[in-house]
């Protein structure tokens, strides 16, 4: 059952606009027609600032927010800069979520990410593996502050009835992620490496973690579709289906990128989570599916990169 359809005038704020996942949501919003999308630029309204939020929400009667606002990156960058994720991430999500309730916003969706759940949790990860066991550490941070956007949602709807909904995707690559080579993600990183290779490439760990990749559209699909399909800030996974070894996935954009070199691989550097694919039954039994396979995704993205990269 439908629970609420957004019109096409309603105002409709997407934080964090300009990064890979909002990106994708502001493009689904006008391919379907939205006519009143609100956004903002850092400058325009840092959003870690209560006070600017707050006077945003007064200036602009917003009926909807996606947030996909986030400092996001690889092992590499999560590792390096947990401080400024944790902080960041926790202070982004804690105003939007705050100030949309007190603005009497409609309906907020909030994006996370599989590494909430545990490292070990068992697979395929079902939503209710939340907070079961140990996070993995190169990305404990990030991990720490998007639970803490969940749960906020939650207790906001349980006591004040503030209407929402969280979707955790597997990775996700696409249009608009951070191709750079160390602070990316590993398919916008390894697409950047093996473009710019000489003769050999190497990448971190021993190749063997397996992934599941989502194309970042299908999941902008995802928030509209569940937009309509939920309301009480329930924890909903979003995937793909499919599992790939980090080698396997590394030789795929080799072969895409041209690249003819010697892949080498450092086993000192950190695997991260060896397997965790995740269970999106909850989703798909409302009717939603993925559109693209891995395949047909990465050379979509790949397009995208060679058009764009500077």
């Amino acid at each position: 059952m439908k629970l609420r359809t957004m019109n096409k005038t309603d105002c409709i704020f997407v934080a964090g606009h300009k990064g890979l996942v909002g990106s994708a949501i502001v493009r689904k919003l006008k391919e379907q027609g939205y006519t009143n999308i609100l956004t903002a630029t850092r400058q325009e309204c840092d959003l870690t600032d209560s006070n600017q939020v707050k006077l945003f929400f007064e200036t602009n009667r917003i009926d909807y927010v996606f947030d996909a606002a986030a400092r996001v990156g690889g092992i590499h960058a999560n590792d390096a800069y947990s401080a400024e994720f944790i902080y960041q991430n926790t202070m982004i999500q804690t105003n939007l979520i705050h100030w949309s309730y007190k603005y009497f916003v409609k309906k907020f969706v909030f994006l996370g990410s599989v590494c909430i759940y545990p490292k070990y949790a068992e697979t395929p990860v079902k939503e209710e593996s939340i907070l079961s066991g140990e996070l993995e550490p190169t990305n404990e941070a990030y991990a720490i502050a998007k639970i803490h956007g969940i749960e906020m949602l939650k207790m906001y709807n349980k006591q004040y009835g503030f209407k929402g909904v969280s979707l955790m995707p597997s990775n996700l690559y696409g249009p608009g992620d951070n191709f750079h080579p160390e602070n990316g993600h590993v398919i916008p990183a390894l697409m950047t490496k093996f473009s710019n290779a000489g003769d050999v490439v190497t990448c971190w760990g021993d190749g063997t973690p397996m992934r599941e990749f989502t194309y970042v559209d299908d999941l902008a699909d995802a928030c509209m579709f569940a937009v309509e399909h939920y309301d009480n800030a329930e924890l909903i996974n979003v995937g793909s289906g499919q599992d790939v070894s980090i080698f396997h996935l590394a030789h795929k954009i080799a072969a895409l990128t041209g690249f003819t070199g010697k892949i080498e691989w450092d086993t000192n550097r950190p695997n991260g989570t060896p397997k965790r694919p995740l269970d999106y039954s909850k989703i798909t039994a409302k009717g939603w599916k993925p559109k693209y396979d891995l395949d047909t995704g990465l050379a979509k993205a790949y397009e995208w990169f060679k058009e764009n990269k500077k």
